[in-house]
């Protein structure tokens, strides 16, 4: 009997609700952690995680038997409720919607490194800008009425 071989790299990007910067950096690995381990239960395999205090890049090795946006509701819902278990974050909530990217494999690389300097780009360039040039650079459509609620951020909140 033959069996289903896939190789897909996708990046998922999403936002915190309200133009709020609510993810701590006294929190946020912890944070990261807890959402690779629901991708994990997923059948997804975690490349890369990391953000800023309003947002959240997430690279991951995707197995298809779960649909993206099954599995991006799974990693909002459980990690909201995380958050408001284990930190009292009881203001957060994550924002509706989310951007998918794909890849291929010789671009893990420098996607990884990417995500791993999120706070080097947002010195230069805001979450709106980098989010818009996404998906210019995807060629993808949007109106900018219907993209994240957004706002500049360029440090961290304990």
């Amino acid at each position: 009997m033959a069996d289903t071989y896939t190789q897909l790299y996708i990046q998922i990007v999403f936002s915190v609700k309200g133009r709020e910067s609510l993810i701590k950096k006294a929190w946020k690995d912890e944070l990261y952690a807890y959402i690779g381990g629901i991708i994990a239960k997923q059948k997804s395999k975690l490349l890369a995680i990391n953000g800023m205090p309003d947002h959240i890049h997430i690279l991951i090795g995707y197995n298809p038997t779960v649909t993206v946006p099954n599995l991006v509701e799974e990693i909002k819902t459980s990690s909201n409720k995380f958050l408001k278990e284990k930190f009292k974050a009881f203001s957060f909530n994550w924002q509706k919607g989310y951007g998918a990217f794909s890849y291929s494999r010789s671009q893990i690389n420098p996607v990884i490194k990417y995500i791993g300097n999120q706070e080097i780009h947002h010195k230069t360039r805001t979450f709106k800008e980098e989010y818009i040039k996404m998906l210019n650079d995807f060629d993808i459509k949007y109106q900018e009425q219907y993209l994240f609620d957004f706002q500049d951020i360029s440090i961290w909140d304990n």
